[in-house]
C-alpha cells in the first residue's frame, strides 16, 4: 500500500530519521524510585522502528517530580539507567529525545521528596486532584510563588538536566511546554498573575519559557533541542484566555528567530478540548521555519493526508504504540492495528500492560 511521506526517511537537523513517525511523549509511571530500569529500557527497545522516539515527561529536578514514579535526570544513576535505554534505542537504528518536564504546580508533597518544593508562577491552587501511591487520590496544594532565586534556579536545572541528556546518549531534548505544566503555567494569565518581569504582557509571560530555552541551547546546541506546546489544551487547569490566539503567535515567532530544532504542536480535542483551528496551524506554519510535528489522535490515513497538505513535517502518534509496540511494521506491510488497549495499566507498575502487547509478525507464526 502507498503511503507517501508517513515512511519516507527525514533530515532533522543533524539526524537522518529512518521514517516521519514519531513517538509521542507518554507518561507510563514505570520508574520506581524515580530512576529508569531494565522495564523501560524492554519498552522503549520494542518501539525503536519510530524514525523519533520523544521519552515520557522526565524531571529536570526533585522539585519537578509531581507524579508518582515518573523518571528524572538530575542523579547520576538516572543518567547511567537513560544510558541503557538510549544504547538500546540505537542499536537498532532509532533516535530519541528526552522529554524534559517540570510539572510545576500539577504536584503532589507525596510524590516528591522530602526536601522538594511545589512551585509555580503565582501560589494559585489548580483544581482537582492527582494520585499518591500513599495516600490515593489527594487534592491539588497551594503552590508555593517561585522568587527571582528560585526562577534562576529552575532555569539552571533544566540546563543541568539537558547536558545530562547528552551524556546519557540522547539525541536532544524535547522541552513541555504544554499540558498546564510549569512552561505553560508562565504563558497564561489564569496560571501566572505576577507584577514583575515575568507576568503581565504577553511578552512578560513568555520570557521564563523562551530564557529556559535559550541557556539549554546554548548549553548542548540549538539543533539538539525542540519544544512541545498545546495553545488550544485545557488539561491540568489551563481554562482560554482572550490573548491565547496572540500569546502563541509571539512565541512562534520567537522561537523561529531562535531557530529551535523543531515545535510538536499538540491538539488535545480527542480529549475533549477545543480543536487547535487550521488558521492557527496554518500561522505557526507561515511563521515557523524550521520542522513541525503535529500530534493528537491520527490515524495512518489522517496522518498521510496531513503531510502530503504540507504544514507538517512529522506526525506523531500515542496511543497506538502502547498496544502496538511494532507500529511502524503494521504499517509498512498494512497490518491491522491491535484493538486491545488495557487503560487500567496505563500508570501502574509492572510489565502488564507495558511490554506485553504482542507483535503482529508473532502472532501470525502462532497461528499459521
Amino acid at each position: 500500500m502507498e503511503n507517501g511521506k508517513l515512511l519516507s526517511t527525514y533530515r532533522l537537523g543533524h539526524l537522518d530519521l529512518k521514517n516521519r513517525i514519531v513517538m509521542c511523549p507518554m507518561t507510563r509511571s514505570r520508574a520506581i524510585g524515580n530512576i529508569p530500569n531494565m522495564l523501560m529500557k524492554e519498552y522503549y527497545e520494542q518501539r525503536a522502528g519510530a524514525g523519533l522516539i520523544v521519552t515520557e515527561g522526565t524531571a529536570p529536578s526533585p522539585n519537578a517530580l509531581g507524579y508518582s514514579r515518573i523518571p528524572g535526570i538530575f542523579s547520576e544513576e538516572q543518567v547511567a539507567g537513560w544510558k541503557k535505554i538510549t544504547d538500546a534505542v540505537h542499536a537498532k537504528d532509532g533516535k530519541i529525545f528526552v522529554q524534559l518536564m517540570h510539572t510545576g504546580r500539577i504536584s503532589h508533597k507525596d510524590n516528591m521528596p522530602e526536601n522538594a518544593k511545589i512551585i509555580a508562577p503565582s501560589a494559585i491552587k489548580p483544581s482537582g486532584q492527582m494520585w499518591t501511591d500513599t495516600h490515593g487520590l489527594q487534592d491539588f496544594p497551594i503552590p508555593k510563588e517561585m522568587n527571582s532565586d528560585e526562577i534562576k534556579l529552575t532555569k539552571q536545572e533544566y540546563i543541568a538536566a539537558a547536558t545530562n541528556a547528552i551524556k546519557a546518549g540522547f539525541d536532544g531534548v524535547e522541552l513541555h511546554g504544554a499540558n498546564g505544566y510549569l512552561l505553560e503555567q508562565f504563558l497564561s494569565p489564569v496560571s501566572n498573575t505576577r507584577t514583575d518581569t515575568y507576568g503581565g504582557s504577553i511578552e512578560n509571560r513568555s520570557r521564563f519559557l523562551l530564557e529556559t530555552i535559550w541557556g539549554v541551547m546554548e548549553a548542548i546546541g540549538k539543533e539538539k533541542v525542540g519544544i512541545r506546546l498545546s495553545p488550544y489544551g485545557v488539561g491540568s487547569d489551563m481554562p482560554h484566555y482572550p490573548e491565547i490566539d496572540n500569546t502563541y503567535k509571539y512565541l512562534v515567532q520567537e522561537l523561529n528567530n531562535y531557530k529551535i530544532l523543531y515545535i510538536h504542536l499538540v491538539d488535545h480535542s480527542g480529549m475533549g478540548a477545543p480543536e487547535v483551528p487550521v488558521e492557527m496551524k496554518n500561522a505557526i506554519a507561515q511563521q515557523f521555519e524550521p520542522t513541525l510535528i503535529f500530534s493528537g489522535g491520527y490515524t495512518k490515513e489522517i496522518a498521510k493526508s496531513e503531510l502530503e497538505g504540507g504544514l507538517a513535517d512529522l506526525i506523531a502518534f500515542g496511543r497506538p504504540f502502547i498496544n502496538n509496540p511494532d507500529l511502524v511494521e503494521r504499517f509498512v506491510n498494512d497490518w491491522p492495528l491491535s484493538t486491545d488497549l488495557d487503560m487500567a495499566t496505563f500508570y501502574t507498575p509492572g510489565k502488564h500492560g507495558y511490554t506485553d502487547y504482542p507483535e503482529y509478525a508473532n502472532q501470525l507464526t502462532v497461528t499459521t
